[in-house]
């Protein structure tokens, strides 16, 4: 199978393409490599990519998708069979402080995806959507039967209109399409402006660490192996329009449906790197909430599949990357 993978470059994207590899499928990645956080990071994560594959079936395309014409060349050219699109501006602190971006690579990247999808008449487009489109809901766990109506962040509201487009192509164009709503995810080569490295940073270099809301929030952190195997299933199985789903395009939670406390995090990060944190406690962040928690029933009734891995093993398989990787 050909995949295209946009965002290759990126935490998700690197897992995704190497589980695609690592089973056979011909992978073209692209990525901006933009300096959003370190571009030598992301550069490592594709000469890894690169050297699994031998060379053989990994080709990759710097561009970026908010530029119309070279993403209409490379659809017309690739030969796609499926798309997974991870690509987007992330983070909802930055969305505070240059909208912008989201605007640009959130909606009119996503657009030209669309749009490439459609002529090339794809079989199949994965998309990012994100936990943060349930923005101030306080009913737990988390449905994708919830209202998503009040978002708190730009970011947030990027994504949303990232699942209302996307069925509109489903129901215009009878293009398959499925969201994924990623819960917090970690693990090895992940981002270095989320927490768990910038926890990770802190502690082993004696700094001390931001906590919001003074540590009285709780997240749904997600493994990345687990991430990949859920994306990798949901692409194997194209949504069809029938009964209550009249278009092709269906959207899941992948979370680890067992939120932890912010401050037990902590704890399991310190005894992963074997340091402590020095912990500076301060008011909620704006565009941030309490707690996110997964509700997986639906993925899982659909793909057989519901992340689980243990927060103390992702997190020692995290620890041991971190510091081979920054020499720490």
């Amino acid at each position: 199978m050909r995949v295209l993978v946009t965002g290759a470059a990126g935490f998700i994207g690197m897992h995704t393409c190497a589980a695609l590899l690592a089973r056979g499928d011909q992978v073209t990645g692209l990525d901006n490599l933009n300096d959003y956080y370190d571009p030598t990071l992301k550069q490592a994560r594709i000469e890894i990519l690169a050297g699994h594959a031998r060379h053989a079936n990994f080709h990759f395309e710097a561009a970026d998708i908010v530029d119309r014409e070279p993403m209409r060349a490379l659809f017309a050219s690739g030969r796609f069979d499926r798309v997974v699109h991870l690509a987007a501006q992330a983070g909802v602190r930055y969305s505070l402080v240059n909208p912008q971006a989201y605007i640009d690579s959130n909606i009119v990247g996503f657009a030209n995806i669309l749009e490439g999808c459609r002529q090339a008449r794809i079989e199949h487009l994965v998309y990012a959507s994100s936990s943060s489109v349930y923005g101030g809901n306080t009913k737990l766990p988390f449905s994708e039967s919830d209202p998503v109506d009040h978002p708190v962040s730009l970011y947030a509201a990027t994504k949303k209109s990232n699942e209302l487009m996307a069925h509109t192509y489903s129901h215009l164009y009878a293009l398959p399409t499925t969201g994924l709503r990623f819960f917090t995810v970690y693990g090895p080569w992940g981002r270095p402006d989320m927490a768990t490295q910038l926890f990770a940073q802190a502690i082993v270099e004696g700094r001390a660490i931001d906590v919001y809301n003074h540590g009285a929030m709780s997240r749904d952190f997600t493994y990345i192996d687990d991430v990949v195997e859920g994306v990798l299933r949901v692409l194997d199985k194209p949504p069809v329009a029938a009964g209550e789903a009249p278009a092709p395009a269906r959207i899941f939670n992948i979370g680890n449906h067992a939120p932890v406390p912010l401050l037990e995090f902590i704890a399991t990060l310190e005894d992963a790197l074997g340091g402590t944190a020095q912990k500076r406690l301060l008011p909620m962040q704006p565009g941030d909430v309490v707690a996110t928690y997964a509700d997986t029933s639906a993925l899982q009734a659909w793909v057989g599949f519901s992340p689980s891995t243990p927060l103390k093993d992702g997190l020692a398989q995290f620890a041991r990357w971190f510091r081979s990787y920054y020499r720490k």
